[in-house]
């Protein structure tokens, strides 16, 4: 061969190397986002979707991850919760997306379950839950019960002397496991079944005045009593509404919301509500940096001086970092590369400190108990002194004092049973059976 033809070779297979390292380089990548943009949980979720898109937008502004660019995919899954398995298929099957990013109410993460887990996707849920789960496909980066309802009820319990309790939630699974803990720790903790009442209400649930009838009847009984609400969506507004109407202060009985954050308050007349309080990992009220830099961005973003930020923001502030320091470790948005390198991975909150993935899929975070103050915001009034990592299995159920989760191998499961030294269903699995 001669040389003008190796060089001709040469040439071309440099060109064709540098065409193929562009196409990589222009191929992005791509973002799905799985919040309700109507529905009951409209009010909770679409500040959620507008968040990712602000932080997608500011990575590609820093040249984006791995010298390619994201994109955001977005569908409404309209507070259906079916429809967000059939999103959630969509996004993985069709839309090829990377990553997931989304989800606000339980139901609706356990319909989207077995879906990224039969598909391999990504999901980055970002909401308190009530735990007993850990999946292969899903991180959690919202609170765990340890992270939010114990040291509340912990907080009534010692600081003001709480003795009756009302556990008042939605109907379905978030707040139906979460007061299963809260009614056995309590009882645990000496609190006799009388002093304990519980209460459901639907998804947008409007009509309060028997329901807070009942709760002022109840705290009327000389015990000092507060109420536990894990009530979601729309429905608070009415439910806050009502307590002003029928003058329930807090200083008489209490209300600690496990759902209520700076965002649902924004909609109604907060002045009746002073006191009450509100459980959360993060609060816009936070005094620091890095908190008003992102207040800032945010309020650019959304061009509203009055746009408030909430802790379900910040938990996507943590993972989408995760995300993106979790690719470039990993040098690939390769599913399983990615699950592999995000354990360990550490990036800062927004209150101050640094939020670090654990071997379980949830991450360590501070916990503050917020005091409704007259302008919408919370002042910090208790937190945790130093970080609490998130479990997946709670020590107050029967069922579940046994379980770990570590997605390390050689141990790689979410329902590990240190009794019986088996591994269980994966949580997909356990999902699609409760269906």
């Amino acid at each position: 061969m001669t040389i003008k033809k190796h060089v001709k070779l040469g040439l071309s297979a440099l060109a064709l190397s540098i065409s193929f390292n562009s196409i990589a380089a222009e191929d992005p990548i791509k973002v799905g986002i799985l919040h309700s943009l109507s529905g009951t949980m409209a009010i909770s979720e679409t500040v959620l979707k507008d968040t990712v898109e602000m932080l997608i937008e500011q990575q590609n502004a820093k040249g984006g991850v791995l010298g390619r660019q994201m994109e955001a995919v977005v569908v409404d899954p309209a507070s259906n919760w079916p429809l967000f398995a059939e999103k959630a298929r969509e996004l993985l099957a069709q839309e090829k997306v990377d990553v997931i990013f989304g989800n606000w109410t339980s139901v609706s993460r356990k319909s989207v379950l077995p879906v990224v887990e039969e598909l391999n996707g990504l999901l980055f849920y970002p909401v308190q839950y009530e735990g007993e789960e850990s999946s292969e496909n899903v991180f959690y980066t919202g609170a765990a019960p340890n992270q939010q309802a114990i040291p509340a009820v912990n907080y009534l319990m010692n600081e003001i002397g709480v003795e009756r309790w009302v556990l008042a939630g939605t109907d379905y699974v978030y707040p139906r496991t979460t007061n299963k803990i809260l009614e056995t720790y309590l009882m645990d903790m000496g609190v006799a079944k009388e002093d304990i009442m519980i209460n459901y209400t639907p998804f947008g649930h409007s009509d309060w005045q028997n329901i807070v009838s009942d709760i002022k009847r109840f705290g009327s009984a000389g015990k000092k009593t507060a109420v536990v609400s894990t009530i979601n969506g729309d429905a608070n507004v009415p439910f806050y509404r009502e307590l002003g109407n029928q003058g329930i202060a807090a200083s008489d009985i209490p209300v600690v919301a496990f759902s209520v954050g700076e965002q649902e308050l924004s909609g109604i007349d907060t002045g009746p509500l002073v006191g009450h309080l509100a459980a959360w990992n993060y609060f816009m009220s936070v005094d620091n940096d890095a908190n008003y830099d992102f207040i800032d961005q945010w309020i650019e973003h959304t061009g509203n001086e009055q746009a408030v930020t909430n802790d379900p923001m910040e938990a996507h502030y943590i993972g989408f970092n995760m995300y993106v320091e979790a690719v470039k470790k990993a040098g690939t948005t390769d599913v399983d590369a990615v699950k592999d390198a995000i354990i360990g991975v550490t990036v800062p909150n927004l209150t101050g400190g640094y939020a670090a993935m654990m071997p379980n899929h949830h991450i360590t975070k501070p916990v503050l108990i917020g005091e409704i103050q007259d302008n919408g915001q919370f002042s910090v009034v208790w937190e945790t002194p130093s970080l609490v990592a998130g479990d997946a299995w709670s020590d107050y159920l029967p069922g579940s004092r046994d379980m770990i989760a570590d997605w390390r191998k050689p141990m790689f499961c979410g329902t590990f049973n240190t009794a019986t030294g088996t591994c269980g269903a994966s949580a997909g699995e356990m999902a699609a059976e409760a269906e």
